[in-house]
């Protein structure tokens, strides 16, 4: 019987294993032959490589990085994102255990979060570069502003959703407030706070690059803005895909956290 099991256990896993490299195959596919395509339509002159550039210039901008200063650009997005990305979370979870713990506060504020979560808040930008000043400062509120609220809402959600016989039960047994945040809430929304990793990732860059675009004089974000002014459309475009194999790093960075901790809370 276990030799059997284990038969189909190993038939299952290859499957599963044949499966992934299918998927990485036609990705890696896809991808390629869209640069292909892309190379040889500007090449037969069908697109207009001024406007569309084309995958073989991108590529020759984007190795000689220290021509463009592109590694000064990449540090100082990659600098502001992170330092935006740590504020948006650690605030929100804050706030977010705030809110929970009282309901009063949590029924005051909810109508207020809403709005806030509607409002575009690249229309906050002039008024937070009064506040705070042109420059990093800006931008790392920008992308706090834009990923704070997201934040709150998403953690707080399921801080609420915490299942409410358990945590009956453990008043019951004279549990403190402190005592159910720490032993129920939390490990019950430890996949609350993962996935509201994930989404911050995405909307700190999106801050960052919209506060580049208003006032920076570097990252990413100004060397889109500039390569637009001047018309240099190989920059524009090897700044963009870098701004996506930064977004899929910091993403993949976030995967190895949650498997990290999936670990860890099985072992134990």
């Amino acid at each position: 019987m276990k030799n059997s099991i284990s038969k189909e256990r190993k038939e299952y896993l290859k499957k599963i294993k044949i499966r992934k490299i299918v998927v990485l195959f036609f990705q890696i596919f896809i991808l390629i032959a869209f640069l292909v395509v892309w190379e040889v339509l500007a090449d037969k002159e069908i697109i207009d490589s001024f406007i569309m550039s084309k995958p073989s210039r991108i590529l020759d901008t984007f190795l000689n990085l220290n021509s463009n200063n592109l590694i000064e650009h990449i540090l100082v997005t990659t600098y502001e994102t992170v330092i935006g990305f740590l504020l948006g979370t650690f605030l929100g979870v804050l706030i977010a255990i705030f809110l929970w713990w009282s309901d009063y506060l949590s029924e005051i504020f909810e109508p207020y979060l809403v709005v806030l979560n509607s409002l575009p808040k690249v229309a906050l930008g002039p008024v937070i570069i009064i506040w705070v000043g042109a420059g990093t400062p800006a931008i790392i509120v920008m992308a706090v502003a834009i990923s704070l609220i997201v934040t709150i809402l998403e953690n707080l959600n399921g801080f609420l959703k915490t299942d409410k016989e358990i945590i009956k039960m453990a008043k019951t047994f004279k549990a403190t407030r402190f005592q159910i945040l720490t032993k129920i809430v939390i490990p019950a929304n430890i996949g609350t706070f993962i996935n509201s990793l994930k989404v911050n990732i995405g909307l700190s860059l999106v801050g960052v690059i919209s506060g580049e675009f208003l006032v920076s004089k570097a990252g990413l974000g100004y060397l889109i803005v500039y390569g637009g002014q001047v018309f240099k459309l190989d920059l524009v475009m090897t700044s963009v895909i870098i701004l996506g194999i930064l977004a899929g790093i910091m993403y993949g960075i976030v995967l190895l956290i949650e498997k990290i901790i999936t670990k860890t809370r099985f072992s134990n």
